[in-house]
């Protein structure tokens, strides 16, 4: 059910030999990632559950989910552009079928984050969710 663009980042850490070369990666797609606007950092769009700060501006259009995000930590913006790899671009009603820890499950981020970077994805995840169930 995962999207092409994350199945290239499955591709990729397929590729990676070690975990720090896929923690590597993953902060590299973060970097890649555009800045969320200044003006959508707002309580509104702050993620609340996560060690740093995050942001996550959803805007379901003709029927399918897009967002952008970001974050103050290098490491979490990696992770929001996996989360983009993910959902960004699926049609609204398919995105609570997306089994995303089992999906992040393939990449290993469930053994290599720390328990607050695991919290703060899952509420990355949950937001992602009730938005679109929202929508």
């Amino acid at each position: 059910m995962a999207t092409e663009k994350f199945e290239e980042i499955v591709g990729d850490f397929e590729f990676l030999d070690d975990w720090e070369d896929r923690y590597r990666h993953v902060i590299e797609l973060g970097k890649a990632m555009d800045p969320l606007e200044d003006a959508l950092k707002v309580p509104a769009t702050k993620v609340d559950g996560c060690a740093s700060q995050v942001w996550l501006h959803v805007t379901p259009e003709d029927g399918r989910f897009h967002f952008s995000g970001d974050s103050d930590a290098m490491i979490v913006r990696g992770l929001i552009a996996v989360l983009h790899a993910l959902y960004d671009g699926v049609a609204v009603d398919k995105v609570p079928a997306i089994d995303a820890q089992a999906e992040l499950g393939r990449l290993g981020l469930n053994d290599h984050l720390s328990a607050q970077r695991s919290n703060g994805l899952r509420a990355m995840i949950e937001r992602i969710r009730a938005t679109a169930a929202a929508a």
